[in-house]
Protein backbone atom coordinates (compact mmCIF):
# COMPACT_ATOMS: atom_id res chain seq x y z
CA UNK A 1 0.00 0.00 0.00
CA UNK A 2 2.77 2.48 0.95
CA UNK A 3 5.05 2.08 -2.74
CA UNK A 4 1.66 2.59 -4.11
CA UNK A 5 0.90 5.60 -2.42
CA UNK A 6 4.82 6.45 -3.08
CA UNK A 7 4.16 5.51 -7.10
CA UNK A 8 0.92 7.83 -6.85
CA UNK A 9 2.87 10.45 -5.69
CA UNK A 10 5.92 10.52 -7.95
CA UNK A 11 3.60 10.46 -10.98
CA UNK A 12 2.06 13.50 -9.85
CA UNK A 13 5.23 15.12 -9.53
CA UNK A 14 6.18 13.97 -13.06
CA UNK A 15 2.75 15.94 -14.13
CA UNK A 16 4.06 19.02 -12.24
CA UNK A 17 7.28 18.82 -13.64
CA UNK A 18 5.93 17.91 -17.33
CA UNK A 19 3.98 21.31 -16.99
CA UNK A 20 6.66 23.21 -15.83
CA UNK A 21 9.15 21.77 -18.13
CA UNK A 22 6.64 22.64 -21.03
CA UNK A 23 6.59 26.29 -20.05
CA UNK A 24 10.53 26.36 -19.15
CA UNK A 25 10.41 25.42 -22.89
CA UNK A 26 8.59 27.99 -24.20
CA UNK A 27 10.87 30.34 -22.50
CA UNK A 28 13.75 29.27 -23.44
CA UNK A 29 15.26 27.94 -20.28
CA UNK A 30 14.95 24.47 -20.71
CA UNK A 31 16.75 21.81 -19.36
CA UNK A 32 16.87 18.48 -17.22
CA UNK A 33 19.22 18.25 -13.95
CA UNK A 34 19.53 14.45 -13.16
CA UNK A 35 21.78 13.95 -9.60
CA UNK A 36 24.14 11.24 -10.35
CA UNK A 37 24.87 8.98 -7.26
CA UNK A 38 28.70 9.43 -7.94
CA UNK A 39 30.10 12.55 -5.35
CA UNK A 40 26.31 14.21 -5.76
CA UNK A 41 27.71 15.35 -8.95
CA UNK A 42 24.84 17.21 -10.94
CA UNK A 43 24.43 16.46 -14.95
CA UNK A 44 22.65 18.87 -17.00
CA UNK A 45 20.89 18.01 -19.99
CA UNK A 46 19.16 19.52 -22.66
CA UNK A 47 15.16 18.45 -22.08
CA UNK A 48 12.73 18.23 -25.04
CA UNK A 49 9.89 20.32 -23.41
CA UNK A 50 8.40 17.59 -22.34
CA UNK A 51 9.00 15.53 -19.48
CA UNK A 52 6.61 12.07 -20.35
CA UNK A 53 9.29 12.46 -23.48
CA UNK A 54 11.75 12.65 -21.69
CA UNK A 55 10.92 9.74 -19.54
CA UNK A 56 10.17 7.84 -22.34
CA UNK A 57 6.45 7.23 -21.20
CA UNK A 58 3.85 6.08 -24.03
CA UNK A 59 1.15 8.99 -25.67
CA UNK A 60 3.61 12.01 -24.31
CA UNK A 61 2.34 14.79 -26.16
CA UNK A 62 -1.16 14.21 -25.09
CA UNK A 63 -0.02 13.51 -21.26
CA UNK A 64 1.59 16.67 -21.52
CA UNK A 65 -1.60 18.64 -23.26
CA UNK A 66 -3.75 16.97 -20.25
CA UNK A 67 -1.53 18.20 -17.84
CA UNK A 68 -1.49 21.65 -18.87
CA UNK A 69 -5.47 21.47 -19.31
CA UNK A 70 -5.66 20.12 -15.76
CA UNK A 71 -3.49 22.65 -14.31
CA UNK A 72 -5.92 25.34 -15.86
CA UNK A 73 -8.96 23.63 -14.40
CA UNK A 74 -7.18 23.28 -10.91
CA UNK A 75 -6.49 27.47 -11.37
CA UNK A 76 -10.21 28.52 -12.34
CA UNK A 77 -11.44 26.65 -9.62
CA UNK A 78 -9.05 27.99 -7.08
CA UNK A 79 -9.54 31.42 -8.65
CA UNK A 80 -13.01 31.25 -7.73
CA UNK A 81 -12.63 29.69 -4.47
CA UNK A 82 -14.99 26.85 -5.08
CA UNK A 83 -14.20 23.70 -2.62
CA UNK A 84 -13.93 20.49 -4.36
CA UNK A 85 -17.71 19.55 -3.73
CA UNK A 86 -18.80 22.95 -5.24
CA UNK A 87 -16.52 22.36 -8.30
CA UNK A 88 -18.09 18.76 -8.83
CA UNK A 89 -21.44 20.16 -8.73
CA UNK A 90 -20.72 23.04 -10.97
CA UNK A 91 -18.54 20.43 -13.85
CA UNK A 92 -21.26 17.97 -13.41
CA UNK A 93 -18.98 14.71 -11.80
CA UNK A 94 -18.85 13.79 -8.35
CA UNK A 95 -16.37 15.00 -5.99
CA UNK A 96 -13.83 12.04 -5.75
CA UNK A 97 -12.99 12.88 -9.94
CA UNK A 98 -12.15 16.26 -8.82
CA UNK A 99 -9.67 15.24 -5.75
CA UNK A 100 -8.14 12.91 -9.10
CA UNK A 101 -7.90 15.90 -11.19
CA UNK A 102 -6.11 17.74 -8.46
CA UNK A 103 -3.87 14.97 -7.72
CA UNK A 104 -2.73 14.52 -11.04
CA UNK A 105 -4.80 11.14 -12.11
CA UNK A 106 -5.59 12.02 -15.64
CA UNK A 107 -6.29 8.62 -16.57
CA UNK A 108 -10.03 8.63 -16.55
CA UNK A 109 -10.43 12.26 -18.20
CA UNK A 110 -10.09 12.72 -21.92
CA UNK A 111 -9.58 15.68 -24.10
CA UNK A 112 -12.56 16.08 -24.97
CA UNK A 113 -13.82 16.30 -21.09
CA UNK A 114 -11.09 18.46 -19.82
CA UNK A 115 -11.91 20.99 -21.93
CA UNK A 116 -15.58 20.45 -21.52
CA UNK A 117 -14.53 21.59 -18.05
CA UNK A 118 -12.98 24.95 -18.86
CA UNK A 119 -15.78 25.91 -20.57
CA UNK A 120 -18.24 24.97 -17.87
CA UNK A 121 -15.72 27.32 -15.83
CA UNK A 122 -16.73 29.78 -18.12
CA UNK A 123 -13.28 29.78 -20.04
CA UNK A 124 -13.36 30.48 -24.11
CA UNK A 125 -11.57 27.34 -25.55
CA UNK A 126 -9.76 27.49 -29.05
CA UNK A 127 -8.85 24.54 -31.27
CA UNK A 128 -6.49 25.67 -34.05
CA UNK A 129 -5.41 23.52 -36.38
CA UNK A 130 -2.52 24.54 -38.63
CA UNK A 131 -0.61 22.82 -41.63
CA UNK A 132 2.69 21.46 -39.89
CA UNK A 133 5.78 23.02 -40.65
CA UNK A 134 8.39 21.44 -42.42
CA UNK A 135 11.42 20.75 -40.09
CA UNK A 136 12.72 17.59 -38.42
CA UNK A 137 9.95 17.24 -35.93
CA UNK A 138 6.76 15.40 -36.17
CA UNK A 139 3.43 17.30 -36.07
CA UNK A 140 2.72 18.02 -32.56
CA UNK A 141 -0.42 19.30 -30.13
CA UNK A 142 0.25 22.22 -27.76
CA UNK A 143 -1.96 23.97 -25.26
CA UNK A 144 -1.24 27.40 -24.97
Amino acid sequence: MATSKVKRRNLFGELMEGVSAMRAHREGRATQTKRTKAAGRVEIEPSSGNVFADLGLPHPEERLAKAELAHKIITAIERRGLTQAEAAKLLEVDQPKISALKRGRLAGFSLDRLVRFLVLLGNDVEIVVKAHRRSTRSARLMIA
